[in-house]
């Protein structure tokens, strides 16, 4: 298991910061993890099956039209 800081996990999703925290309000990305006062980081591998989610939704939507 591997911890990721949110420069990572911006590279990866390509989203900017806010849209992170917005999404992570609204219950529909993955929670970070209190490292220490003002240190979070992410769980890569619920990054990766998030991003994994997208491309299914996508691809489900492309079958369905």
């Amino acid at each position: 298991m591997k911890l990721i800081k949110l420069r990572t996990v911006m590279e990866c999703t390509a989203l900017a910061r806010s849209t992170i925290y917005k999404l992570m309000d609204e219950g529909v990305f993955p929670k970070s993890v209190n490292l220490g006062v003002r240190s979070v980081a992410w769980v890569e591998s619920e990054i990766q099956d998030w991003i994994l989610e997208r491309i299914e939704e996508r691809n489900l939507r492309a079958d369905a039209a």
